[in-house]
């Protein structure tokens, strides 16, 4: 069976990515963005609240400030996002406020730190949802659970490299489920013991106070400091709406903004209620079970619906689903991930490959980095959720910080009547106190706990991508000036457009953005072979990239620059008596379509021979040609498969 073929099976058959109605069919409304993006926020439910409350030792009167303050933050840092999504309504989140509203090397930093936030989405998923299946398995299975791991990661890999909507809809009826059950525990468990309700307050107040007395209100501060920060965990995810604007189905903004009720009134209802159910129905950890999996496992002995087997098949569903859930949280991380390389690679701090999208119309580079880095991470940390929690909250709120620091900014430059500034900037104000409060507290609190390698991994990955851009803007520069070279090329004094012989020879010119490459192919044959070539032909095979193929007009735009490109080439021919014609193709892979259009040329012209120039730098190594395609060579070795003679000029940079 062909290689194609395989592929086709495994991850479907290709789409077009010119076609308006393949755009329609993948983007997201409101209710699959909720639970494509809003899993990984709704799932850290799982941890962060469970965080939050052991933080608080034995003082676990002081849970209803906690369930409290989690619901409010919730909403403040929702709301603050909201202006994220108005500004940026092509997507890029954190990383495009960075980088627009405060400068582009804290872009950078937020970026990196961006990146790190997802491949931790997906590592502590999938350790908490195995963590979470472990609960009700027999001691024995903690060996396996890092091979379990290794197996979910490698699963979603491949369903999210079939597509991004296929990949949540097979998700959603777990997402559901999660949802449909905790609702009901929550209810029941808030109910069962109203009776309680009106004395928490009073309760609550009188212990504060006593604590207060021995430790001081200073020390009673900094426990629910530390507690609060200690839960960041439960905040994670909410900006994953604003970074992926451009998944969503028009209006975006609007689409945005429903997703994000939907995110903050679904987490901030489950992480509160859970605390409280921790309070509530008094829960203590216990050895082999989550805080979550002994508080359910009562409540559900107290309804009363059958026998011991009936409850533990009920809690079984119900972690089932929990588990569930973080699987379908880790999937965030493959739908963010890759749209955080993208934007980044737009401005050249990544290689540009991962603004590359494959046959199914997505950032595979990504996704697959993603899933490579997710495993590292589970290998080195042994699965370990309290280290991952620490590493995951460190590099989210760096980015919280930095983003509605941006905001402030904005608000503060533009105080336009009319338009609530200053009730925006103080909405923006206060969320960054918040985030940068947590960030501070984890920093100081964790740091040798996990948060220097929080730092480490930030930093290493900046330098990376800084030396990148400074290889990328030392090659534009170099382009540039070839370009500038061949910008005086006189175009000479003939109007009459000459259409080509298909019986005379014919020089097809594969070229791309840059006109100096072309020109200098063209005069290269013209020097070399004078007289011999009567036709010339252009050809231009654009990608059709992430960046393209998300950004508002952007295909449209990329359509005139390449007919504008290939007119400049032909009219320079007609001015100077050859007859010349373009041609142009869109596609996700441009080996393909140059293929593709070389072999429609050779039929139509069978005296062809193609030329391409290629850069070619002084030291050429694996770095260069990872950061730069080898498309050239590539397109030469399927034309000379196909008996088609193809050139590669050089061109030194």
């Amino acid at each position: 069976m062909k290689n194609k073929k395989i592929r086709e099976i495994i991850l479907g058959k290709a789409l077009d990515p010119m076609k308006l109605e393949t755009r329609h069919s993948m983007a997201l409304v409101a209710f699959l963005a909720w639970v494509g993006l809003g899993a990984d926020g709704l799932s850290s439910s799982s941890y962060g609240p469970e965080e939050t409350f052991k933080a608080l030792g034995a003082h676990t009167h002081l849970g209803l400030y906690m369930a409290i303050a989690t619901a409010v933050t919730v909403f403040i840092i929702a709301l603050a996002y909201n202006q994220v999504i108005e500004l940026f309504p092509t997507g890029g989140g954190g990383y495009r406020v960075a980088s627009k509203l405060v400068g582009p090397y804290m872009g950078l930093i937020s970026g990196c730190a961006l990146i790190l936030d997802y491949v931790l989405t997906i590592a502590i998923s999938i350790a908490s949802g195995v963590d979470a299946l472990a609960s009700f398995l027999p001691l024995g299975f903690q060996p396996y659970k890092l091979g379990a791991e290794v197996f979910f990661i490698g699963l979603l890999i491949v369903m999210n490299l079939r597509g991004l909507k296929e990949a949540i809809q097979i998700l959603l009826p777990i997402f559901l489920g999660f949802v449909a059950t905790h609702l009901v525990l929550i209810v029941y468990g808030i109910v069962a013991h109203a009776s309680h309700l009106p004395e928490i307050i009073p309760n609550t107040l009188a212990d504060t106070t006593e604590l207060a007395r021995s430790i001081g209100w200073t020390g009673v501060a900094g426990m629910l400091l530390l507690a609060y920060s200690q839960g960041g965990g439960t905040y994670t995810g909410l900006e994953a709406v604003s970074n992926n604007v451009n998944l969503l189905a028009e209006p975006r903004v609007r689409t945005g903004k429903v997703t994000m009720l939907y995110m903050a009134l679904s987490l901030a209802f489950t992480a509160g209620g859970i605390i409280l159910l921790y309070l509530l129905w008094d829960a203590r950890p216990t050895p082999g079970e989550t805080l979550n999996a002994s508080t359910f496992k009562t409540i559900i002995a107290s309804m009363g619906l059958g026998g011991p087997l009936l409850n533990q098949a009920l809690l079984v569903i119900v972690l089932a689903f929990e588990a569930g859930l973080l699987f379908v949280a880790a999937n965030t991380g493959f739908l963010g991930g890759p749209s955080v390389l993208s934007n980044m690679a737009a401005d050249s701090w990544v290689p540009h490959k991962f603004r590359y999208l494959s046959t199914r119309l997505v950032t595979q580079n990504g996704i697959l980095v993603m899933g490579l880095a997710a495993l590292a991470i589970l290998f080195w940390t042994a699965g370990s959720v309290t280290l991952l929690v620490v590493l995951y909250s460190i590099s989210v709120f760096l980015t919280f910080a930095i983003s509605l620091f941006g905001l402030c900014l904005y608000w503060l430059r533009n105080r336009v009547p009319g338009t609530h500034w200053l009730r925006r900037l103080l909405l923006s104000l206060l969320g960054f106190v918040i985030c940068t409060g947590i960030l501070i507290i984890l920093l100081i609190e964790r740091f040798a706990e996990g948060g220097w390698a929080t730092i480490v991994i930030i930093c290493a990955i900046a330098a990376l991508c800084i030396f990148i851009r400074k290889h990328y803007g030392q090659t534009k520069a170099a382009i540039h000036s070839v370009d500038e070279v061949f910008a005086g090329q006189p175009f000479g004094a003939c109007t009459e457009q000459i259409e080509p012989n298909p019986d005379e020879q014919t020089a097809v010119f594969i070229v791309g953005t840059s006109r100096g490459g072309g020109l200098h192919a063209l005069l290269w044959v013209q020097r070399m072979f004078p007289g011999h070539f009567k036709n010339f032909i252009f050809v231009n095979a654009r990608t059709v990239d992430s960046h393209a193929y998300g950004g508002e007009g952007a295909l449209e735009q990329m359509r005139a620059e390449a007919a504008h490109t290939l007119e400049y080439f032909v009219d320079f021919c007609h001015s100077h008596n050859m007859a010349s014609a373009s041609y142009i193709g869109f596609g996700t892979d441009a080996v393909d379509e140059v293929t593709r259009l070389c072999e429609e040329i050779s039929g139509e012209f069978p005296n062809a021979i193609f030329f391409t120039s290629k850069l070619i730098f002084a030291t050429d190594n694996w770095f260069t040609r990872l950061l730069h395609n080898q498309a050239a060579l590539a397109v030469q070795r399927r034309l000379h498969l196909e008996g088609l003679q193809m050139v590669i000029l050089p061109m030194k940079v």
